[in-house]
């Protein structure tokens, strides 16, 4: 699974509209509103390389109101959840 996170600047007087456009998109697992220099940050999770570019520039970037986007692809996963198993390993609760 390639999980990529999407940073999208969008037209500010449509962002709740906008998200919900952006979230009911197949691949896109979670979007959230944020402050900085993106108004929306969008998860994708996708099984390939290629359904990225299908992805975002293909839906995402055609959302009506959508302005820009920025995409990171996440190398590796560390969640609390993860740390505090690896920290626990051999300790009795």
């Amino acid at each position: 699974m390639i999980t990529s996170i999407v940073l999208i600047k969008t037209d500010v007087d449509r962002i709740p509209e906008i998200a919900e456009n952006i979230a009911a998109i197949e691949g896109v697992s979670e979007v959230y509103s944020v402050t900085g220099g993106a108004d929306l940050i969008a998860m994708v999770r996708v099984a390939r390389h290629d359904d990225l570019a299908d992805l975002i520039p293909g839906r995402i970037s055609k959302v009506p109101g959508v302005a820009s986007t920025e995409t990171h692809i996440a190398f590796r996963t560390y969640s609390q959840h993860d740390l505090e198993a690896a920290f626990a390993i051999g300790l009795d609760n």
